[in-house]
């Protein structure tokens, strides 16, 4: 922004959450903006060229995004883009959160979501 740098985001065309490898979906991965730029429309514009990178290999992008209120601003971002959760629920450390388990919480615990790319309006 301005000649400064302002952020930054990552394509992971070969994602390790199982979901995604098997299906070959691409993961968007570390979306940052540093603070003193945040709320000025820089993340949803690094995000509209992951998508329309991604979109010219795959229909389908995905992105996690973690649990405590560190991320609520990233998880209210990536609702109101249309990404939806994948259905399989908490994953940390490699394995999905079962009924009961205790976990502690951390930036190691996500939800995975999609978003269909095939009628890119944003």
């Amino acid at each position: 922004m301005d000649n400064n740098f302002a952020g930054y985001i990552t394509v992971l065309w070969h994602s390790v959450y199982p979901p995604f490898a098997k299906k070959s979906i691409p993961e968007i991965k570390d979306l940052n903006v540093l603070p003193i730029y945040r709320r000025r429309g820089i993340a949803s514009k690094l995000l509209d060229s992951a998508e329309e990178l991604i979109s010219n290999r795959s229909s389908i992008a995905g992105i996690a995004v973690g649990m405590f209120s560190d991320y609520g601003a990233a998880q209210r971002l990536y609702i109101k883009r249309g990404y939806i959760p994948d259905g399989f629920g908490l994953f940390y450390h490699g394995k999905y959160i079962k009924m009961g388990q205790k976990i502690t919480i951390d930036d190691d615990l996500d939800l995975y979501l999609t978003k269909s790319l095939h009628n890119r309006t944003n």
